[in-house]
C-alpha cells in the first residue's frame, strides 16, 4: 500500500516529466493526451520488462522531432504514417537488444569505461543547463535580451532554486521529502503574488479552455491508426541507432544515481527491450517516441529515494492525467521560471553525479590518454550541442545525430585507438556504487 508520503513523491516525477512530455506533440502535431497516456503505459512496460527493479520513466522522445514534422507537415490524415515508423523505430531497439543479449554486458562494458561514462554523464547535465536558463529567464520572443521582465523573471527562478536547495539540504521532515514540490508551490504562489499589480502575467487560459475529460487517440475528431509507409521507416527508424547511445548514457547515469549496475541486473538488454516495446505502444496508440527522461534521474538525484514503485505510481498519474483535462492544464499554468529554478537544480545534479563518477572510479589522470579520453567527449558533447547536434544528408534523407549520440561514439573510439592503458579490466570497467543517501541510511 502507498502512503501520503509516496503519493507526493510520485506526483514530484509526474511535475518533472510533464513539460517534456507534452511539448512533444504539441511541437509535432500529435495529441498530448495520447503523449501522457504512451509515457504512463511505457513507463509500465518498461518496468515490466526490467523485473520491476530499475526507477525510470519513459515520456516523449525529443531526437523524432525533426522527423515527425516532416512526415505529418501539420495534416492529421499523416499522424498514421509516423506511427507505421515509430513502431519500425521500435523494432529497432529490440534487434539492438537482441544483439546486446548475444554479445554479453561485459562486452558492452568493455566499450564504456568510466573515462567515456563520466564525461557523458556530465554532458546529459550539462546540455540541458540552456533549456533550463532558458526557462528561467523566459526569453520568449527575445533571446538574451534581459529587461525588467526577464530580470524579474530570473529573480522568481533564483526563489524557487533556493527554496529547493534548502529543502534539500534539511535534516529531516516534510520539507526535505518533497523539496521540488514545495518549490514548484511557493514559486507558483510567489508569481500569483506578483501578478496582482500587473507585474507578472500569468495565463490561466489553458485551465478555462481544457475539457473536463480528454479524448486520447482521437486527434481533431480523428482516431489514428498505423498505415504503412517506406518512407515514414526511412526517416524514423534509423534514429533508434542514435538513441541507443543515448540510452546507455541514461541507463549509466541512473546506475550511478542509484549505487546499482543494471549493466548486470537486469541486464542492458532488458532495458533496450524496455524501451523498444514502449515505443511500439506508443506508434500503435499515436503517441510519440518512448524514452528515458533524465529529468526524472534528477528527481532521484535530489530526493535520495530510488524505489521504483514510485516511478509506476507517477505512470498512473500520467495516464490518468491523460483523461483528466482540466488537472493536466493547471500543470501547464506553471510559470516558466519556476520551472526553470527547479530544472537548474535537476540538470545541474546529473552533471555534478557525471563528476563524481569519474572521481569515484579513481581514474587515473596522471598521463594524457584518459584525460585526451574525457576532452574528446567533452569537446564533441558540449559544442555539438551549442549548434544543435551533427546533421548528416542522405541524398533527400537528413538524418539529425544528437550530440550525446557522438560525444559517446566519440568516446569510445579514442578509449580504444589511443595507446598505453586503455581498455580497463573487468574490476575497472565496473559500474561505480554512488549511493547518494544520507550517512547510515540505504538506498531503497
Amino acid at each position: 500500500m502507498f502512503t501520503t508520503k509516496d503519493y507526493a513523491l510520485s506526483f514530484q516525477h509526474l511535475l518533472a516529466m510533464f513539460g517534456a512530455t507534452v511539448l512533444v506533440p504539441l511541437i509535432t502535431g500529435l495529441n498530448p493526451a495520447t503523449a501522457l497516456l504512451c509515457a504512463g503505459l511505457g513507463t509500465l512496460v518498461f518496468h515490466l520488462c526490467t523485473k520491476g527493479i530499475v526507477p525510470v520513466f519513459l515520456g516523449s522522445s525529443f531526437a523524432f522531432i525533426p522527423a515527425l514534422c516532416t512526415i505529418i507537415d501539420g495534416k492529421t490524415e499523416n499522424i498514421p504514417y509516423a506511427q507505421c515508423g515509430i513502431i519500425a523505430a521500435g523494432a529497432i531497439y529490440l534487434v539492438l537488444s537482441l544483439i546486446v543479449r548475444l554479445v554479453g554486458a561485459k562486452a558492452i562494458k568493455y566499450l564504456f569505461p568510466p573515462c567515456v561514462t563520466g564525461p557523458v554523464i556530465i554532458i546529459i547535465g550539462l546540455s540541458l543547463t540552456g533549456v533550463a536558463v532558458n526557462d528561467a529567464f523566459d526569453f520568449s520572443g527575445a533571446p538574451y535580451t534581459f529587461t525588467l521582465q526577464t530580470v524579474t523573471n530570473g529573480m522568481i527562478a533564483l526563489f524557487t532554486f533556493v527554496i529547493m536547495a534548502i529543502g534539500m539540504n534539511l535534516e529531516k521532515g516534510i520539507f526535505k521529502l518533497i523539496p521540488i514540490l514545495i518549490a514548484i508551490v511557493l514559486g507558483y504562489l510567489l508569481c500569483v503574488i506578483l501578478s496582482f499589480p500587473g507585474g507578472f502575467k500569468m495565463d490561466y487560459s489553458p485551465v478555462l479552455n481544457a475539457p473536463w475529460v480528454n479524448t486520447p487517440f482521437v486527434t481533431e475528431g480523428f482516431v489514428t491508426m498505423p498505415k504503412f509507409s517506406w518512407n515514414a521507416i526511412v526517416l524514423l527508424a534509423p534514429i533508434a541507432i542514435v538513441t541507443f547511445m543515448e540510452h546507455i548514457g541514461d541507463i549509466t547515469t541512473n546506475g550511478a544515481v542509484v549505487g546499482k549496475d543494471f549493466f548486470k541486473d537486469p541486464g542492458l538488454h532488458r532495458t533496450l527491450m524496455g524501451d523498444g516495446l514502449a515505443t511500439m505502444v506508443a506508434g500503435f496508440l499515436g503517441g510519440p517516441a518512448n524514452t528515458t527522461y533524465s529529468e526524472n534521474t534528477g528527481v532521484l538525484a535530489t530526493t535520495r529515494n530510488y524505489n521504483p514503485a514510485l516511478l509506476r505510481l507517477a505512470a498512473l498519474f500520467a495516464i490518468m492525467l491523460g483523461f483528466l483535462g482540466k488537472f493536466g492544464a493547471v500543470l501547464q499554468t506553471i510559470p516558466r521560471p519556476v520551472k526553470g529554478g527547479v530544472e537548474l537544480m535537476l540538470f545541474g545534479m546529473i552533471a555534478a553525479i557525471g563528476i563524481r563518477t569519474i572521481v569515484e572510479s579513481k581514474i587515473d589522470v596522471s598521463g594524457s590518454r584518459n584525460l585526451s579520453v574525457m576532452a574528446g567527449t567533452l569537446c564533441a558533447g558540449l559544442g555539438l550541442g551549442n549548434i544543435g547536434g551533427l546533421p548528416v544528408h542522405f541524398g533527400t534523407v537528413t538524418l539529425s545525430f544528437s550530440a550525446l549520440f557522438v560525444a559517446t561514439l566519440v568516446g569510445v573510439i579514442l578509449n580504444l585507438i589511443l595507446p598505453g592503458k586503455s581498455r580497463p579490466s573487468e574490476k575497472d570497467a565496473e559500474t561505480p556504487k554512488l549511493n547518494l543517501a544520507p550517512e547510515g541510511e540505504k538506498a531503497k
